[in-house]
């Protein structure tokens, strides 16, 4: 790399791996996956060339919504292992050259956590106002008219204190006070409590829900767009139960922080309707978080080349702008391959995936089993887990179907370390395992691999600049440009044959795939040249 590139932060234009710890490895058979699981195919991380991993949540938790509902903020599930466990997977991430990202929940604990324990026991404790606590109206109803993220309204009646108590997801999953400066302390010395124990950095999750408005006004209903409303929260602007303005006032204090430890990343997920506001107000400047990601992939129905110019056109190289990362799939959205193409051509198709993730500009982050072409499993009634998938059935897909065990063999149950694993692998998937992939050298896995490669190789791929992104049709042509370099990628989303111009491709080619050359591009192929 040139001299400008080892000069940025290890962050800037990384590739991530997420891990989802139910369904990565089961070390000791119980059907599902634990801490001690992910350190023994570490190896398999590290062979695709990406920077960091990001671990999903494995903290002490009743799993009413699998880990994101934190009973213990400083401990380990015992599903997952124990803090010994933890510490020996930094230790060996670190040896492979690894980073390690974890998840921090702040928007809401379980109401298993001491802290809502003591909250909800009386109005006059040290912790009564940790939680939103709220009278009812005079006629006995809640305090406004907000919904949940997962069906009915977003208050809960408790008898302790003869008051609601404000839940933007499950109702056992009761919201902080982070207006609270006492509350903020807390969770802050949570992050130090991880810092200290060698973490690089966080993934934090909900942030646009961390904080509501102070006088409970209603929220006002939203236009209809035409899509189908299957939760009564789809028929809200959500304006007062989150993007608070204060937010990152409180993200500041979270920067000031990390900064003491030096090379640390965090990145906020952010979803609704106002999302890209947020994610520049939450990354802006240097007094914010360094990076942040949307659903501008991971929810679309289908992959465009004006999809991907828009996303990237939110993010301009100027000063005061943050940094973006990109998803195309993780733990909370369907497989990609299941959303954007059928079967016919899902193979090329991915192929070409993989390819447009690399030369993206931003942090890209691969959600486990993305590296093998995994698809949605489909996963009957009667084996569900996800709560908003059973609370809204048949409307609402499933998110268990992306969170299947991740195939490692092609043995009955792929390998997985157990032979009732806590979801279906799925026969498809299951054809598609790391070690059938590792021995073909055509195999998506070792795409990948090719790809990370060469996004790390290039100056322009992994920090440069966007100087291009052109729209001819079902076309993308991409150019990035670092201060020695400038390299454009020309990309065919459509499945018909594409002629390229002259000087479309013209230049030392640094890649192919799916038989495209300097004249054309057959159904989703690609060319990577550098000008």
């Amino acid at each position: 790399m040139s001299e400008q590139a080892n000069a940025m932060p290890w962050w800037k234009g990384a590739a991530i791996y997420q891990i989802y710890p139910r369904s990565f490895m089961d070390s000791n058979g119980d059907g599902i996956g634990d801490l001690p699981g992910i350190t023994s195919r570490l190896d398999h991380v590290a062979s695709l060339g990406v920077d960091a991993i990001w671990v999903s949540p494995f903290f002490t938790s009743p799993m009413k919504d699998f880990g994101y509902d934190v009973a213990d903020y400083r401990d380990v599930d015992p599903i997952f292992g124990e803090l010994a466990d933890f510490d020996a997977l930094v230790a060996r991430a670190h040896e492979l050259g690894l980073k390690i990202l974890i998840d921090q929940v702040y928007s809401h604990t379980s109401d298993e956590h001491e802290w809502f324990t003591q909250s909800r026991s009386s109005k006059d404790n040290d912790k009564a106002d940790w939680y939103v606590w709220a009278d009812a109206k005079p006629d006995g109803s809640p305090p406004s008219n907000w919904q949940s993220v997962f069906g009915g309204p977003a208050w809960t009646w408790d008898a302790r204190r003869r008051q609601y108590y404000l839940h933007n997801f499950l109702s056992s999953q009761p919201q902080l006070n982070l207006h609270n400066r006492a509350v903020q302390d807390a969770v802050l010395d949570v992050m130090r409590f991880w810092l200290d124990r060698g973490v690089d950095g966080f993934r934090i999750d909900a942030l646009n829900f961390a904080m509501h408005d102070l006088d409970f006004r209603d929220n006002p209903p939203a236009p209809d767009n035409g899509k189908p409303r299957t939760r009564p929260f789809d028929f809200q602007l959500r304006i007062h139960n989150q993007s608070h303005p204060d937010i990152p006032q409180f993200v500041a204090r979270i920067r000031a922080l990390t900064d003491e430890y030096g090379g640390t990343f965090t990145v906020a997920e952010v979803g609704g309707d106002d999302a890209d506001a947020e994610m520049k107000a939450f990354t802006a400047d240097n007094r914010h978080l360094n990076s942040a990601y949307g659903f501008e992939f991971l929810y679309a129905d289908r992959l465009t080349p004006d999809l991907v110019c828009k996303a990237l056109a939110l993010w301009p190289e100027k000063d005061g702008v943050g940094w973006p990362s990109w998803a195309f799939e993780n733990h909370d959205a369907p497989r990609a391959l299941s959303r954007w193409i059928d079967n016919g051509q899902r193979d090329a198709f991915a192929r070409m995936k993989a390819l447009l993730l690399a030369v993206l500009r931003g942090n890209i982050i691969l959600y486990q089993g993305e590296e093998l072409g995994l698809t949605q499993v489909d996963i009957p009634f009667e084996q569900l887990h996800d709560p908003e998938a059973i609370a809204n059935w048949p409307l609402t897909l499933s998110r268990d179907g992306a969170r299947t065990p991740m195939p490692w063999d092609d043995k009955e149950c792929g390998g997985f370390g157990s032979t009732e694993p806590w979801l279906p692998v799925g026969e498809e998937n299951r054809a598609r395992a790391v070690a059938t992939q590792n021995a073909d050298p055509e195999s998506l896995l070792n795409h990948t691999r090719a790809m990370i490669a060469l996004r790390n190789a290039h100056p322009a791929l992994r920090q440069g600049d966007v100087s291009k992104c052109e729209v001819r049709d079902n076309l993308l042509l991409l150019e990035r440009r670092s201060d020695k370099q400038t390299i454009r990628a020309v990309l065919n989303l459509g499945d018909t044959e594409t002629q390229l111009g002259a000087t479309d491709a013209q230049g030392t080619v640094l890649a192919t795939i799916n038989g495209a050359s300097p004249a054309s591009l057959p159904p989703f192929a690609a060319i990577v040249v550098q000008l």
